[in-house]
């Protein structure tokens, strides 16, 4: 698991060719943007550890919430389950503030 600045998240999945973008946001929290391309993986399921444990292991896995709290969490278990993941640090409202 990586943390990563706003740049170096963009950076990384626009040179990843195995790059998949998580957003483990609730639903009602996608109200305020979305990074383009990213699969919805709320953490606050049930079903997020059996998600995580069906992903392709061969993916490189770029994961975002509100801040980076809970894609930090998100991230440290799906590390544990031998997957590449990467945490974007202040997770959709960097994106926002990069994007303005």
């Amino acid at each position: 698991m990586k943390d990563l600045t706003i740049n170096e998240f963009v950076e990384g999945f626009k040179n990843d060719e195995n790059a998949v973008i998580i957003d483990v946001r609730t639903p009602e929290e996608e109200a305020e943007g979305l990074i383009p391309n990213s699969t919805n993986m709320n953490i606050m399921e049930q079903s997020f550890p059996a998600k995580v444990m069906d992903l392709d292991k061969t993916k490189s896995y770029y994961v975002y919430c509100r801040s980076g709290g809970r894609s930090a969490s998100a991230c440290q278990f799906m590390d544990k389950q031998g997957l590449t993941v990467y945490n974007l640090l202040g997770g959709i409202q960097a994106w926002n503030s990069f994007n303005s």
